[in-house]
């Protein structure tokens, strides 16, 4: 992996990770999303594993970022049962 592909996985988590020490609430976390950057950074491992053409080391990138993904829709679908009661 390059330095800017780890210093983009670096800044996915520097960004989930002061969201929860910043503290919130259950509309703060309905509201979170990743970057720009971030979200550019998927959507071209995505393209190119779609394609076929991803390294193994963009495939590993690619589930940090969806294993990330999966914690925070996971979080997201808790708050949405405080909203509701």
């Amino acid at each position: 992996m390059h330095f800017y592909e780890t210093e983009i996985m670096e800044q996915a988590y520097e960004e989930v990770i002061d969201f929860i020490a910043a503290g919130t609430t259950p509309h703060g976390l309905a509201a979170f999303s990743p970057s720009d950057t971030v979200k550019e950074r998927v959507s071209t491992l995505l393209s190119l594993h779609k394609n076929g053409t991803i390294s193994a080391e963009e495939r590993s990138e690619l589930e940090h970022y969806l294993q990330l993904e999966h914690l925070m829709r996971l979080a997201k679908a808790r708050a949405a049962r405080h909203l509701v009661a």
